[in-house]
């Protein structure tokens, strides 16, 4: 088979990897809402509390576990970390589908915070395929599959949910069997043995990981606008069904077209945009108007009267699908090839953190000002207005590092031989497929 043939196929396999991923994880966030009421008898208020709490456990899980999946990935490869993590999201599904109380939800919440480094394990084995000049096109292209994934996944589960709330963690945990079951037969490994680095438990932490890339200053100013752009990106999933049950009295089936819809607008942003934006104007400008967008969206969103103004602030939103893959894109230059792997665990510890945070606030925001709509605060929207400042903080911290270490010009580490610490005297990485 020719290189480039060869690079295709596995290029292809990896975005079919993560589209079904997030198909299993979109399926669920639609009835969500009723499975909680079904199973405590409360209102959507209370059923938006667990939620967080939910959220709150599977992120915390990832923060804790998502360094040590990233150096076992640098240190075995990204194919077995990536395999396992998708058995432990298949047996997560299956517990959620047949919960007779709220604590088998939480039950499987933690193995898939364990398990879940689906993501991060294949934005490096994507690093690991992709010369730098090209990764913000495929770090949009993940992008593209996880928004693709975000369409398909809560209309499908909207669907579903008309049948019944538990129909949908069916369907999710035969995909992650599914998706187990495509990158066991047909996903190579990305990472090849002479560019693996021993695994070292003091760097396979959540603040490990993240001091060990102290030496690249840059690195550490990126994860800051990362983890706040994460924070705010918690609002959406996590309180917007409430949101829309509340307010507007959505169904399941409407909330999922509505997400679907949203995901197509940010899945073109990511895959058709962000890479020819990012040529003529540079990744940091590209990740600026990304982040304005996500601050009008949610802005507007909190104070929308009607359906159409919702609407409207949503089409908005999905321009800030340009934000991840320009910083990501400018944020994989700043090390060696042979450490993306513990960069991604260090994004993702990031992110989980955020997610840890995000989550629990949102929702106990939502909370407090529904709850008791006669009090005076009734205020459904106010969880974006803290989205839109928390996106606000991730600007002003983008622009500092984009002025204070010269992004737009600075030159790519990555591509370089391979550190003498982690491999042999001489020794120089293999570099992608496409270069090949």
């Amino acid at each position: 088979m020719q290189a480039s043939t060869r690079s295709r196929l596995t290029l292809t396999c990896i975005l079919v990897t993560i589209l079904l991923d997030m198909i299993g994880v979109g399926i669920i966030v639609p009835v969500l809402p009723e499975l909680l009421e079904e199973l405590t008898g409360g209102g959507v208020a209370n059923a938006a509390v667990i939620g967080g709490y939910l959220v709150f456990t599977y992120a915390f899980m990832q923060f804790v576990f998502s360094p040590v999946l990233g150096n076992l990935s640098d240190r075995f490869g990204r194919r077995p970390v990536l395999l396992c993590s998708l058995l432990g999201l298949t047996f997560d599904y299956l517990m959620m589908s047949i919960a007779p109380v709220v604590w088998y939800l939480f039950i499987g919440r933690v193995i898939a915070g364990i398990a879940g480094a689906a993501l991060a394990t294949a934005t490096a084995y994507m690093a690991d395929i992709t010369p730098p000049h090209k990764r913000t096109h495929r770090f949009g292209l993940i992008g593209a599959a996880f928004g693709l994934g975000f369409i398909i996944g809560p209309v499908v589960g909207g669907e579903l949910g008309e049948i019944g709330p538990r129909v949908p963690f069916y369907a999710a945990a035969g995909l992650a069997f599914a998706n187990f079951l495509f990158g066991l037969l047909v996903l190579p490994e990305s990472l090849p043995k002479a560019s693996r680095r021993k695994f070292d438990i003091r760097r396979a932490n959540p603040f490990g990981a993240i001091v060990s890339l102290r030496k690249y200053p840059a690195v550490l100013w990126l994860l800051a606008v990362l983890f706040f752009l994460q924070l705010t990106t918690q609002a959406l999933p996590n309180v917007f069904p409430y949101f829309a049950v509340d307010v507007f009295n959505f169904t399941s089936s409407s909330i999922g077209r509505t997400l679907g819809a949203f995901g197509i607008g940010f899945a073109i942003s990511q895959a058709v945009l962000a890479a020819p934006l990012s040529k003529r104007l540079g990744e940091p400008a590209v990740g600026i108007v990304g982040l304005l967008a996500a601050a009008i969206a949610f802005m507007g969103m909190a104070f929308s009267a009607d359906v159409y103004q919702l609407y409207l602030f949503i089409a908005v939103g999905t321009i800030s699908g340009l934000a991840p893959p320009a910083i990501n894109g400018v944020l994989s230059r700043q090390v060696p090839d042979n450490s993306q792997g513990e960069l991604q665990g260090a994004v993702n510890a990031a992110s989980s953190l955020a997610t840890i945070i995000g989550p629990l606030a949102a929702t106990q925001i939502f909370s407090y000002y529904t709850s008791a709509p006669e009090s005076g605060h009734y205020f459904p929207g106010a969880p974006f207005i803290a989205s839109g400042i928390a996106v606000l903080v991730s600007l002003i911290l983008f622009g500092i590092a984009a002025w204070r270490f010269e992004l737009s010009h600075r030159p790519s580490i990555a591509n370089h031989p391979v550190v003498p610490e982690m491999a042999p005297p001489g020794q120089v990485r293999t570099p992608p497929l496409e270069d090949q």
